[in-house]
């Protein structure tokens, strides 16, 4: 015997994937976000692809594996997903010390984040 098998978190018609541990604020990695949400898969990634934002290049790997998990773990279709969802939070804050002057210090701050990201099975109208 061993335990029950837990209940899907999201639709039959939907896949996940988390970034649990992404270097960098919560603020900046949702402006990458807002880029993506609502956007069908393929389009998603040549946005993040070519976007100036450096923490595009970690969504970008998140998106891929909600695509990968979609196809392979699902069997949902590539070509109709569209990302339903792309939700930032807070992970941990790395606390570090700075040397200054005069025997003082100073204290810091170097944030993780964690990203969210669903992606539907659309049908085509």
């Amino acid at each position: 015997m061993g335990k029950a098998k837990s209940p899907r978190r999201v639709a039959d018609n939907e896949a996940l994937a988390v970034g649990t541990q992404i270097r960098g604020s919560a603020q900046k990695l949702n402006l990458v976000a807002e880029l993506i949400r609502g956007k069908k898969a393929e389009e998603a990634l040549n946005i993040l692809a070519f976007s100036k934002k450096a923490m595009a290049q970690d969504a970008s790997k998140v998106l891929a594996s909600a695509i990968a998990n979609a196809e392979n773990n699902h069997d949902l279709d590539v070509d109709a997903l569209v990302v339903a969802e792309a939700s930032v939070g807070k992970a941990f804050t790395m606390k570090r010390f700075h040397t200054r002057g005069r025997g003082k210090s100073t204290r810091i701050l170097k944030p993780f984040s964690k990203l969210r990201i669903v992606v539907r099975e659309q049908e085509e109208a």
